[in-house]
């Protein structure tokens, strides 16, 4: 990949519930030098309560929320076009993989655009912190690092940008923490020469999938319970080494385990062993996560593999490879237990912001997102009924009231205006952040702030609290 986008989001919440409200990216080229960048900041989308914490945190005032120059449908037009523009390419953040790639995910799909715009062919995705972890594994001092309260070197943005004497006065804006993820990646590139390439290979779902289905031995590596850990893994058999239930999931083999008392068990004695190891036998690859794997060298250094000779880890790895019914066996555990844990989940209807990973949206609706978005309001209103998924012209209604209410017929304005208030006025603990909820927060903030007698924090929070206030103020005549 010639071009990566190195980004990061500050949002106003959870990845479902929350919206963006800026992205900040440089877009460099092979070597890392800058070609490009985006800077842009949008408002909240009328009818979203915020999280304090989140304000705080990403520095964004009231006026910056609400009167910033992008509204929310604009900001992400916005930065969907970039992104158009920058593909093909390869996107990457820090910790993108878990929260910034997911709040696309939603923000995308709530606004009636292609939600996998990162990752979708022919772009593809990595993380920043998966490489970090894998070249501080392999060399301790390739990044300076501070302890975390567990005695762990920290990988956090913040304080591996502050270790390597960066400027982190502006930190948790989108701009600065893409240019400081740059600023460590270049670090890593230039300490790890003759690995950089490898580290980049498994941005795509397929790269990783060819590593899982092809005969192999390989270093692979984790954070476990706060540390850098690196395993010496073999592939299993190529019919057998993905989850039966959860299709992105691989398992490859901890080569420190000697499989062959196990490859005769029946399924029950099986799972009873595997539960009881620890460190784990089997190892997941998450292929839509963008896993480091590694020449079988590295793993082979370190301790426990390095009491082991070759000839037993080969003769190990060939076992579990060819062991059909063995394989067979682990994906019958790992169905069972998939089983299990669906049966635990809640019954409760979802709604539709939701659903993203539940059903597909249709290719005829995801076709039609262009010629909606280019259509003036009205004709927005008239499309809404050309949508064969009843969620695209839910958000679609809701992009019309937050943009061009007026258009709206009366019935319709207040339908929707209802649901916002059911839902943000709900005296409940719910899954979305209520009013209720960010007076509560709000509470708990100010009296840490007061212990630590920060006055700027409790003005701040004094701003926000005014802020759900007039929310509240006006949904409650809903």
């Amino acid at each position: 990949m010639d071009k990566i986008v190195i980004y990061d989001t500050e949002t106003t919440n959870s990845t479902i519930w929350g919206s963006i409200i800026e992205v900040g990216a440089v877009v460099v080229d092979k070597n890392l030098k800058e070609i490009g960048k985006l800077n842009i900041r949008g408002r909240m989308p009328e009818g979203e309560v915020p999280s304090a914490k989140a304000l705080l945190v990403n520095s964004t005032s009231i006026d910056l929320l609400t009167k910033g120059n992008y509204s929310h449908y604009d900001f992400l037009g916005a930065v969907e076009n970039f992104f158009s523009k920058c593909a093909p390419a390869m996107f990457m953040g820090w910790s993108n993989l878990n929260f910034d790639r997911r709040m696309f995910h939603f923000n995308f799909f709530k606004g009636n655009r292609y939600p996998y715009a990162t990752h979708s062919s022919p772009n593809s995705e990595h993380d920043g912190l998966h490489i970090a972890r894998a070249a501080q594994t392999l060399n301790s001092e390739t990044l300076k690092t501070e302890l975390t309260e567990a005695g762990n070197p920290s990988l956090a943005l913040e304080s591996l940008s502050r270790m390597q004497g960066f400027d982190t006065s502006a930190s948790h804006t989108a701009y600065v923490d893409a240019q400081n993820s740059l600023k460590v990646l270049r670090i890593i590139k230039d300490k790890h020469k003759e690995n950089w390439e490898t580290f980049l290979k498994t941005s795509t779902k397929t790269s990783v999938e060819t590593f899982l289905k092809n005969e192999g031995i390989y270093s692979i590596f984790e954070n476990v319970k706060g540390r850098n850990m690196m395993y010496l893994t073999s592939t299993l058999h190529p019919n057998h080494c993905f989850h039966p239930s959860y299709a992105s999931w691989g398992y490859v083999w901890d080569l420190r385990r000697d499989p062959e008392p196990l490859l005769k068990l029946p399924v029950n004695q099986l799972r009873d062993i595997l539960k009881k190891y620890s460190p784990k036998a089997l190892r997941v690859l998450k292929t839509n996560k963008a896993p480091v794997i590694l020449d079988k060298e590295f793993a082979l250094k370190q301790k426990p593999y390095l009491d082991l000779d070759l000839e037993t880890i080969k003769k190990r790895a060939q076992m579990v490879r060819n062991s059909e019914n063995f394989c067979k066996n682990i994906q019958i555990i790992n169905r069972e237990a998939a089983e299990e844990k669906e049966q635990t989940k809640t019954q409760e209807d979802l709604l539709p912001e939701e659903t993203l990973y539940e059903k597909f949206i249709p290719n005829k609706d995801t076709a039609l997102f262009k010629t909606w978005h280019s259509s003036s309001w009205e004709d927005k209103l008239r499309l809404l009924d050309k949508f064969q998924d009843k969620r695209c012209s839910w958000f679609g209604q809701k992009i019309i009231y937050q943009e061009a209410p007026q258009i709206l017929p009366p019935d319709l304005y207040k339908n929707i205006k209802s649901e916002i208030a059911r839902r943000i006025l709900s005296k409940n603990k719910e899954k979305w952040q209520t009013v209720n909820m960010a007076y509560n927060e709000i509470d708990y903030l100010r009296d840490q702030a007061d212990k630590r007698d920060d006055k700027i924090e409790l003005n701040k929070l004094d701003e926000i609290n005014d802020f759900i206030m007039s929310i509240e103020k006006k949904y409650e005549i809903a």
